[in-house]
């Protein structure tokens, strides 16, 4: 270190023929500029022929965890919701009903992490989010969202063979309305005790669960599901026996 504090041009270190040369990033460590300067100097390095030449260092770490938390994200999400959604069309007979379901659970985790980054950024002060967190709060709230979802459009599915498709929502909401807004806030309030814990990975994850947990089971899966199962009506159930109930009542036809 020089007299102004600044880290003086050093020899590079020579250990087994392996040369180690240390350099100190202009910018802060956990930057974007100095991620986007490590790209860069990767890129040199690797550019000249025959160099072997590794570049370390807590930025590159950072750096190296956040390609690799894209890379899970990219495979996995795709993998579970395909899995999911042919779990829910073995489940419930139908193609449209499982393809509106899988797509409120990924709205409602999409809403989830813009609200989380707001709240992160704005109201915390976090500097940003830790990469591995959107993937854990997709497992929890997928998971629990499937869970609310089977509970729900199992009960309709009953209910809709007795009295239609559209009483069917109306009576399996009223029988389950209850247990899965019960079961969600119990589970939130579980979760949001995560963030007295003074880390912010668990913070982070307390308030992703928390809140995404609430608004599936207070809006998703009370308004907006039993909204769209409603207003589709028999195609909602399309081409199982249920899509040829008549809209306002009556009994499933004879699949025969």
């Amino acid at each position: 270190v020089d007299a102004t504090g600044r880290p003086a041009p050093g020899k590079p270190l020579v250990v087994d023929g392996r040369v180690r040369i240390d350099a100190t990033l202009a910018d802060a460590a956990d930057s974007d500029a100095a991620r986007e300067t490590l790209a860069r100097l990767r890129t040199a390095v690797h550019a000249v022929p025959g160099s072997d030449a590794l570049v370390g260092g807590s930025t590159a770490q950072q750096y190296d965890t956040q390609r690799t938390a894209a890379r899970d994200r990219a495979l996995i999400v795709p993998v579970v919701l395909a899995i999911i959604l042919v779990i829910l069309v073995a489940l419930l007979r139908s193609l449209v009903l499982p393809l509106l379901l899988v797509a409120t659970v990924a709205l409602n985790f999409a809403a989830t992490l813009g609200v989380s980054a707001l709240v992160f950024e704005h109201v915390l002060g976090f500097t940003g989010t830790d990469s591995s967190v959107p993937l854990y709060g997709f497992v929890f709230l997928v998971a629990l969202g499937v869970d609310y979802n089977i509970f729900l459009m199992s009960r309709v599915r009953e209910e809709s063979l007795r009295h239609g498709v559209r009483e069917g929502v109306r009576i399996g909401l009223t029988a389950t309305g209850g247990v899965i807004t019960s079961a969600g806030v119990v589970l939130a309030a579980t979760f949001a005790a995560l963030g007295v814990i003074p880390l912010a990975f668990l913070v982070q994850i307390a308030f992703i669960v928390a809140f995404g947990v609430l608004l599936d089971t207070l809006v998703v899966r009370s308004l907006l599901v039993p909204a769209l199962v409603r207003d589709l009506g028999p195609r909602a159930w399309w081409p199982g026996a249920l899509s040829r109930l008549p809209k306002e009542g009556g009994t499933a036809p004879d699949p025969s």
